[in-house]
């Protein structure tokens, strides 16, 4: 059972953002020192922990936020269409262009640009992109003009790109030019602290928009919502929130308003991580202990040890119902070496076992 901070500060460390862990402290730190400078910038994390969020806030925190800034979705639209849509195109540039069509990357100039899922974009565009991040020039598709722009570029990954680079399906030479500051948001599951404050912002928004006044939160329903995985991180919980907020009848969340999954009564969605994907757990932990590096080098190794090892625990318990038996055989080590990590990391399991006595 998780056990969440005593207190919680729910006053947003930048505006429009929620959360106080360790975690997201390093998060902020980060986009206010990169926000004064012109760097490109790389966010990775998995969906639905805010990227785009705080894409928005380094342009609103830079010297360009009385500038444009233009969000494009690269996994949403085909190769010809996304290159129209950077680029713009010239009337007869192909079937259907019946006029000319500035680019995002054109009404951005002046100001910033946030490709969001650039992993998606093909190899042939990942070159036009280079050419932009290193020269701030392009041509319009179906003309030969040459257009400069003065553009900050943000980009988000919901992958390893440098893992995307060793498949060959990602430039490295676009890889270097984006990740000048790397940036990694940690999934909910890694910010559990935060989550009462997520749930009383969302609260208050769903409330409002719904004529509602649900201002209270059961301590139970807290409890689980800091136990579960969350695996579509703060955008499943806010979808979560919604719905609880729509379907109470009075003041309070309670327990009976949230989803089976959350209540451990249906099989838990693994979403990013399926089973135990140690690649993705590992990148996640060392980036994120790379951001909040403590002075010696050996107590770094301890403390993303740690991390991974807990995690690890966590998502095997889960999967296996928190039955401590299925969950010691599953990570090959025997039931006390298990019972000793859950009390070392504060962990305690609730499955059968455990009733039993």
């Amino acid at each position: 059972m998780y056990r969440p901070a005593t207190t919680i500060d729910t006053g947003p460390p930048i505006p429009g953002l929620i959360g106080t862990s360790p975690a997201m402290e390093a998060v902020y730190r980060l986009t206010r020192k990169v926000a004064k400078t012109n760097a490109s910038v790389l966010l990775l994390g998995e969906t639905g922990t805010g990227k785009e969020m705080i894409a928005t806030a380094i342009h609103r925190l830079s010297t360009r936020a009385s500038g444009p800034f233009v969000k494009v979705n690269c996994g949403a639209l085909s190769e010809s269409l996304l290159e129209s849509e950077l680029f713009g195109h010239v009337r007869g540039a192909f079937t259907g262009a019946i006029n000319n069509r500035t680019g995002r990357f054109e009404a951005a100039h002046t100001g910033s640009i946030f490709l969001d899922e650039i992993n998606s974009t093909s190899l042939f565009l990942q070159v036009k992109l280079l050419r932009v991040l290193q020269e701030r020039e392009f041509e319009r598709v179906g003309d030969t003009t040459t257009i400069r722009v003065d553009v900050r570029v943000i980009a988000a990954s919901n992958r390893d790109l440098y893992a995307e680079v060793d498949s060959e399906r990602f430039r490295e030479d676009l890889y270097w030019r984006l990740n000048v500051v790397p940036i990694v948001l940690p999934p909910l599951r890694m910010r559990r602290d935060d989550i009462p404050a997520l749930v009383a912002h969302f609260l208050n928004y769903y409330s409002e928009k719904n004529d509602k006044n649900v201002v209270h939160i059961q301590p139970e329903a807290i409890e689980a919502l800091q136990d579960y995985h969350w695996p579509g991180n703060v955008r499943e919980l806010q979808n979560y929130v919604e719905r609880a907020v729509a379907m109470a009848d009075g003041d309070e969340l309670t327990i009976e308003l949230l989803p089976d999954a959350v209540l451990g009564r249906a099989e838990r969605r693994a979403g990013r991580i399926r089973g135990v994907d140690l690649e993705t757990l590992v990148f996640e932990v060392v980036q994120q202990g790379l951001q909040t590096a403590p002075a010696e080098e050996t107590e770094l190794h301890e403390k993303i040890v740690n991390r991974v090892e807990r995690e690890l625990i966590v998502q095997v318990m889960q999967s296996c119902g928190n039955v401590q038996t299925k969950a010691a055989t599953r990570l090959g080590i025997n039931r006390n070496t298990l019972r000793s990590k859950l009390q070392q990391y504060n962990l305690e399991a609730d499955g059968e076992e455990q009733k039993a006595g």
